[in-house]
């Protein structure tokens, strides 16, 4: 199917990017299972396949349907999140800043910090919900700006027109994080980004099955650049994957709706409950940039964080005691998962950066899925008695 605009998120979800196969009529993508393709003569190819490093039909078709899902030109898959965000980095130079959100998964921060830190890329940290401090942060230096919103796991929500329209008066490049947000929810090329990264082991791929990663974008040099780094340095995702997110993308759309409709109602149950001192959603009116969310999102997405009132033993007693929350790291799948974001998915995070940005024993990130929230209330309920 061509990228037609005039048709909604739900049929692009099952058509963009695939047609069935023209030699059987098979209506799902098959799984190309091959590393190399014969050639007619030496360098003359059949079709664009000479080798699945470079290109796969199975790849090709979740590229192009993320791109559609994205409204974005160009689409290229990796072999994990954190693998698409570092060839984004590569995209920098030593001696290059990068302006980097206070608030970021784990893996990321040590990406950033650990391995691109050796190799002369400068990060500065700012808290992007207020501009003028980005707009200070800026450097003669500074190339990139990179934006995770809602954040993981305090879920502070960035403005992305007005991050986008600093940025690029200072020559700088944006790229926006928009794995707990989805294409359903959130737009950041619409925004003015210039490139969107998932990580499409969450929502896209929401089964909890797959390893993997995007970058979608309307900049056809960026493209190519990205394109010529994801060949070159070869972290590409496996068929098998492709073909999973292939079939996932296909619900994403009444996925998240009940993600978010699930992800309200236990906020709002545990906005009461006396063990909790504070929950952070940005669906609630008491989130401190609930009209940024209102103004950027078209739902407030499946991602819960709370405060409780005595700290780790609370966490800790919460966690070992839930049956259908699962206690495990990741999120974005059909069940809902609970974790301790300071011991697990955010320990590589310097203790003292944690402290500032309240990661603190008392924090747990909820993963809401798509179960019956009776049931999920029911849980939480006894987990918290």
């Amino acid at each position: 199917m061509a990228h037609d605009h005039t048709h909604g998120f739900g049929t692009k979800a099952i058509h963009a990017g695939q047609a069935p196969d023209p030699s059987t009529g098979a209506i799902m993508t098959p799984i190309y299972q091959t590393s190399t393709y014969v050639q007619q003569s030496p360098g003359k190819i059949i079709g664009e396949y000479d080798y699945s490093r470079a290109a796969n039909p199975t790849r090709t078709a979740i590229e192009a349907n993320l791109a559609a899902l994205e409204g974005a030109k160009h689409g290229l898959c990796y072999s994990s999140g954190v693998a698409a965000t570092g060839v984004v980095l590569h995209t920098l130079s030593a001696g290059d800043n990068v302006l980097l959100c206070d608030d970021v998964y784990g893996g990321t921060n040590r990406l950033f910090h650990r391995v691109f830190k050796q190799l002369g890329v400068e990060t500065t940290l700012v808290d992007m919900t207020d501009l003028n401090k980005l707009e200070d942060a800026f450097k003669d230096n500074t190339r990139l700006v990179w934006v995770e919103t809602p954040t993981n796991p305090t879920l502070k929500c960035i403005d992305i027109e007005g991050v986008a329209k600093i940025a690029h008066a200072k020559g700088a490049r944006l790229a926006v994080d928009n794995t707990f947000a989805t294409p359903y929810l959130q737009n950041p090329l619409a925004l003015g980004a210039d490139v969107v990264c998932h990580s499409t082991t969450k929502y896209i791929g929401g089964h909890s099955d797959a390893i993997g990663g995007a970058l979608l974008t309307n900049d056809d040099e960026l493209h190519r650049e990205l394109k010529f780094i994801q060949l070159s340095e070869g972290a590409v995702p496996g068929i098998m994957e492709c073909f999973l997110l292939l079939r996932s993308t296909k619900t994403l759309h009444i996925r998240m709706e009940r993600h978010c409709a699930n992800a309200k109602r236990v906020a709002g149950y545990l906005s009461e409950h006396g063990a909790v001192e504070k929950v952070i959603y940005p669906g609630l009116e008491s989130h401190p940039q609930h009209e940024i969310a209102k103004k950027q999102m078209r739902d407030f997405g499946g991602m819960v964080t709370i405060y409780l009132k005595d700290g780790l033993d609370k966490a800790r007693t919460m966690l070992e005691r839930v049956h259908l929350f699962g206690l495990a790291e990741s999120l974005g799948g059909v069940e809902s998962l609970i974790e301790h974001p300071a011991i697990m998915t955010h320990a590589s995070v310097p203790p003292e950066q944690r402290e500032q940005l309240g990661i603190s024993d008392g924090l747990v990130r909820l993963s809401v899925g798509i179960e019956d929230v009776e049931d999920l209330i029911e849980d939480l309920d006894q987990a918290l008695a």
